[in-house]
């Protein structure tokens, strides 16, 4: 299948009119942090002729796929092998000091979830894997066989918001004393056996907290995002603005800290004037979370759990 075919990117028209502001003048940088399969960068690079794209995915798989998408619009698209931490550093290499705009689609992308060897799905059977980029890294495999119990439930706990981890996880340590776990239909069935009667009957599939919880562990997704949503601000020229679109409370949690402190002013309180340094480096450009419209969610069921958060960058850094 081709990346048109396999990609619907959520909530296009928004993230196009939050960053179109910045993005309307000759010479601007654009960056999409998470390429995939490149649906959100060819919109980019179509709306502004005038831009410049430079695109990460930690995939090889993605970055083969979208440079074959995005092959018409030439040396405008530079696509780069990198995790989104690395935003600095991409930009250093490439000689570019300051950006116009960034856009962030996180969680995991279509092709990731379509492509059942690759494990993220919990309704098709699939080696465990779960890494977004296999050539590096433990698989979801690794962490449910070797990793300590207690480990296990802080995981299940912390990143999946599962109330119930200490009964999953008891019944992954004896299943794995057995045989190893190697594909996910074992796994779904012990979350299925191991979860009360009342749990099963809400929130849809019993497994998806499990599978978030183990995904986000095996990638260090939040642990990468904490990193990178400050760094991106950082490489933003004053009028750049950042777009950023979460898929659970974790993520978009992360987005609102760093977006409310840029925000705020850092001076001590009882100043009668506020000095430079102290001002806020952002201004919010959307009132809390925004959600996609029950349209795009019939069209797109993966749009259902978006959550859309937009900033402009007002000020440089002022050292004290």
């Amino acid at each position: 299948m081709s990346s048109n075919a396999l990609h619907v990117p959520v909530m296009l028209q928004r993230c196009l009119d939050m960053l179109a502001p910045a993005l309307a003048q000759p010479g601007a940088v654009v960056v999409d942090c998470t390429l995939g399969l490149g649906g959100h960068s060819e919109a980019l690079l179509r709306d502004f002729p005038q831009a410049r794209l430079i695109a990460l995915d930690r995939d090889p798989s993605a970055l083969r796929l979208a440079g074959e998408r995005l092959a018409p619009y030439g040396d405008r698209a530079t696509l780069v092998h990198a995790v989104y931490d690395e935003l600095p550093e991409v930009l250093g290499r490439l000689g570019v000091p300051r950006v116009q705009g960034i856009l962030f689609d996180l969680g995991v992308s279509s092709m990731q979830l379509d492509e059942a060897e690759r494990g993220f799905a919990y309704a098709q059977d699939a080696p465990l894997d779960m890494r977004m980029d296999q050539t590096t890294g433990v698989s979801a495999a690794e962490v449910l066989n070797t990793y300590p119990p207690g480990e296990l439930v802080r995981i299940l706990r912390a990143y999946g918001e599962e109330k119930f981890a200490k009964k999953i996880v008891d019944a992954v340590v004896r299943e794995r004393a057995k045989e190893p776990f190697t594909n996910s239909a074992r796994l779904v069935e012990l979350i299925r056996a191991a979860l009360p009667q009342a749990a099963k009957r809400t929130g849809g599939n019993p497994a998806k907290r499990t599978f978030q919880a183990l995904r986000i562990e095996v990638n260090g997704e939040l642990a990468v995002l904490e990193q990178a949503i400050p760094a991106a601000v950082g490489t933003l020229a004053v009028g750049g603005r950042i777009a950023v679109l979460s898929y659970h409370s974790l993520e978009d949690r992360l987005v609102k800290q760093v977006f409310a402190a840029g925000a705020r002013n850092t001076a001590p309180p009882g100043l009668p004037v506020v000095p430079e340094q102290y001002q806020p480096r952002l201004k919010l450009l959307t009132r809390g979370a925004e959600l996609p419209t029950e349209e795009e969610i019939a069209e797109n069921r993966r749009a259902a759990p978006a959550r859309f958060r937009g900033a402009e960058r007002i000020r440089e850094e002022v050292g004290p």
